[in-house]
């Protein structure tokens, strides 16, 4: 029988206390800021207080974080995300984060494959999308890999500094 959040390589888990300095090592990686919406490092104890307060129930908390862990090291190399949960348009955005040391390596495509069919197949979400700095093309590269379709653009969305960046906005319909 076919495992619903795993395949032959990787697993998505649910967050566990030991997770803690993995997430303040990623959270507080500068060079992923401009990614994403952190503005300030994150201190240990605001990383455990998410650990501890989290149902994991995106019904209660609106989203979700899974760990992406290699099964035969139960090693933690990212995370994928779900946030802005809708439950009424049955929607939600999508985040992923692969560590630096396990890039390239297909794990982010079947990280977000492994999402996508939970979402769609358990969770009964009618589309997944997310907002990719114009810049980031290796993420964009990943979404389209995974099916995801650019749906439109933000112009001048996110502060670069000086300057501003645009945003790819990326959609995964599901198909009946």
């Amino acid at each position: 029988m076919k495992k619903l959040l795993e395949n032959k390589l990787i697993r998505l888990r649910a967050t566990e206390p030991e997770d803690l300095e993995v997430l303040y090592s990623w959270e507080n990686d500068t060079e992923m800021w401009k990614n994403g919406i952190n503005v300030a490092p994150f201190s240990r104890f605001t990383i455990r207080q998410y650990l501890i307060d989290s149902k994991q129930d995106i019904y209660t908390d609106r989203q979700l974080r899974l760990m992406v862990e290699l099964k035969e090291r139960g090693e933690a190399i990212g995370t994928v995300d779900l946030y802005d949960f809708d439950p009424l348009h049955r929607r939600a955005g999508v985040g992923i984060l692969i560590d630096k040391r396990f890039r390239e390596q297909g794990y982010g495509l079947q990280a977000l494959k492994l999402l996508e069919a939970y979402t769609f197949d358990f969770l009964n979400l009618h589309q997944l999308y997310a907002f990719i700095p114009a810049s980031n093309t290796i993420s964009i590269q990943l979404f389209t890999k995974a099916g995801f379709i650019k749906a439109g653009s933000l112009k001048e969305w996110l502060s670069a500094g000086d300057s501003f960046d645009d945003v790819q906005v990326m959609q995964s319909v599901r198909t009946e």
